[in-house]
């Protein structure tokens, strides 16, 4: 029979205000929905996370027995066998999940957007994903952020790495130090690991900060990604 070709990501879009010129995937953490991601950012903001010419992408993943959650069904990138990091990563679930999200970077290959130009990145589970899409399979993206997020020790990403030779996207990683579901010490671990294997990583540490987001991390985020994916000069004709 072979496996059917995963149904497109549902998806919340922001606009580019100006001319589309670079995309940002934003994805959310487990249990949450794309359009939840983005309402959470402009509730903190008071208004959407949007760009001149960025356009921002939030997909909502698809409902999937979750085992934490003992087997109910919820929007998770990946099933894990429990919320911890010296444990297995759940490697088929993460795999099919980079090939639905390689579909929805290829569409933005389609409209003209260069891979250089989109950055992948998420909350908790959205940037574990992220990670492991970006540093496995798609290493010519711009960059990669994780907030609140970690590998697991073992991670297919850091066997990746071992491998590899190219340039790799930097990583703009934020943690609350008061995190109780995703410990500091875990992100500040997956850090570590990847800057030994050659990624530029930097890791910035918001003090009392619970598994949330804040505003100073994501106004700190939306200057990196200014960053990363800079206003392009208008090519002369």
């Amino acid at each position: 029979l072979g496996m059917a070709a995963p149904a497109a990501l549902q998806r919340s879009v922001v606009s580019p205000a100006g001319r589309h010129t670079a995309s940002l995937i934003f994805l959310h953490g487990s249990g949450d929905t794309g359009q939840g991601a983005r309402a959470w950012i402009k509730q903190i903001l008071n208004q959407d996370m949007a760009f001149q010419h960025i356009k921002v992408i939030y997909p909502t993943a698809p409902a999937r027995p979750y085992t934490p959650m003992k087997g109910a069904f919820s929007n998770v990138w990946f099933d894990r066998y429990k919320i911890c990091n010296d444990c297995p990563e759940h490697i088929e679930s993460i795999d099919a999940m980079c090939r639905g999200l390689t579909d929805l970077i290829n569409d933005e290959v389609k409209n003209g957007i260069a891979k250089n130009r989109i950055l992948i990145g998420g909350f908790s589970m959205g940037g574990g994903m992220a990670m492991h899409l970006a540093y496995r399979f798609h290493q010519d993206l711009a960059g990669v952020f994780a907030l609140s997020s970690f590998l697991n020790k073992d991670s297919a990403v850091y066997q990746a790495l071992k491998r590899n030779e190219s340039a790799l996207p930097e990583l703009f990683q934020c943690h609350g130090t008061a995190d109780e579901l995703v410990l500091y010490s875990w992100g500040e671990e997956t850090n570590k690991m990847l800057k030994s294997l050659g990624v530029s990583a930097s890791l910035h540490t918001f003090p009392n900060l619970n598994h949330e987001l804040n505003r100073t991390e994501i106004e700190k985020l939306k200057s990196w990604i200014v960053k990363k994916l800079p206003v392009e000069a208008p090519k002369a004709n």
